[in-house]
């Protein structure tokens, strides 16, 4: 195959899954808005999304925030600006590092499990067994996680920025010894509303763009064990490189010049 075709061969192929996850997602969101709804998988996605991956989003906030205040420090002291710790941790956080890292998180934890789930149904016509039974998958499998995922990020990013600012309190007060009532002080005025909007929008987006991904290569998966294997592998990937895109898309809306 010559170097043009091989090009316009990745070019339609890509092409291909675009119309085709477009299409899936326009009918997913279709299901939304029409009964029945059922809630009881609603709330069960619910728990799996938000509560399960509390404590790996915890985590992984807490840490961020003490580094990211240790890192700041060093910085800022070459120019006696110390003072503007607080600042950096707490808009960092909010606008960036917590949803992004939240959403990576929630989509290697997540994302591969609805992708596993989904794909051995596929693969064991579990699906097609539902749509004998006269129960769309999509109302069955597909609308329960994109509703859980779109409900409970923005509540997991708004955890960890808590999270993740009182760890940048504890290393700046017990081990770079701020005065604790300048620090939070010096918090509240430097967060605004407008950054804690934007975190929850992207968070939201986000919980969206997981839940679609995992749902879409679980749900055309095929070839047996393998099949479900690279389903997952994909669902991962993808979600974490339309996050990565996504983020700017919406940085550029709320803060672009």
């Amino acid at each position: 195959m010559n170097p043009l075709a091989l090009v316009g061969h990745v070019v339609l192929r890509f092409l291909g899954h675009v119309g085709r996850l477009t299409i899936f997602a326009g009918t997913a969101l279709s299901h939304c808005l029409r009964p029945p709804i059922y809630g009881r998988l609603i709330g069960h996605q619910m728990i799996e999304i938000g509560f399960y991956s509390l404590p790996v989003v915890g985590l992984t906030a807490i840490f961020s925030g003490m580094v990211l205040a240790l890192q700041s420090y060093t910085g800022f002291a070459r120019f006696s600006a110390e003072t503007a710790i607080p600042n950096v941790v707490v808009i960092s956080l909010t606008r960036e590092l917590g949803p992004v890292l939240a959403g990576l998180m929630v989509a290697g934890r997540i994302g591969a499990s609805m992708a596993a789930e989904i794909g051995t149904m596929r693969v064991t016509e579990q699906i097609d067994a539902l749509s004998t039974l006269s129960t769309n998958p999509f109302k069955y499998l597909v609308v329960p996680r994109l509703l859980a995922g779109l409900l409970m990020l923005p509540l997991l990013v708004l955890v960890a920025d808590a999270i993740g600012v009182a760890g940048g309190y504890v290393v700046s007060v017990y081990k770079l010894g701020f005065n604790p009532s300048v620090y939070i002080n010096s918090t509240y005025e430097a967060v605004k509303m407008l950054d804690v909007v934007s975190g929850v929008v992207k968070a939201a987006a986000f919980g969206f763009i997981i839940a679609l991904m995992g749902c879409y290569n679980g749900y055309y998966s095929k070839g047996g064990a393998q099949g479900v294997g690279a389903a997952t592998t994909n669902a991962v990937v993808s979600a974490s490189i339309v996050i990565l895109i996504t983020n700017y898309v919406i940085t550029e809306m709320f803060f672009g010049t």
